[in-house]
């Protein structure tokens, strides 16, 4: 496993608390995996999910006091991503700032290049 930065990706104070609770409330961790996956409706789109192991390529970034696993190759689309959660009742939940996304759908789990 390598060790990356929040260049690569970055969770803000909302989203890192969220996936605190999250992780308590599933008994899940101690990492969130984050990929990306064929699909959605802008042809590319984001996965998450908890995981107890690393993998032998992931790349780990510490951010907002959470542990970030990331593939290498979901690292070329992922770079300078900013992951954050919002509690608004419309439109809420977590969302995926990537600045190498030429064009997203209206609810920020999809994106294409």
């Amino acid at each position: 496993m390598r060790v990356g930065n929040e260049n690569l990706v970055r969770l803000t104070k909302d989203a890192g608390e969220k996936l605190s609770d999250l992780m308590t409330r599933e008994g899940k961790g101690p990492f969130v995996r984050i990929r990306i996956t064929g699909g959605g409706c802008n042809g590319l789109s984001y996965k998450m999910k908890f995981v107890e192991n690393s993998k032998d390529k992931d790349i780990l970034v510490e951010s907002s006091g959470k542990s970030v696993l990331v593939d290498s190759k979901t690292a070329l689309y992922l770079r300078g991503t900013t992951l954050d959660y919002s509690k608004k009742l419309v439109g809420g939940g977590f969302k995926f700032s990537n600045p190498n996304a030429k064009a997203s759908c209206s609810c920020g789990e999809s994106f294409n290049l």
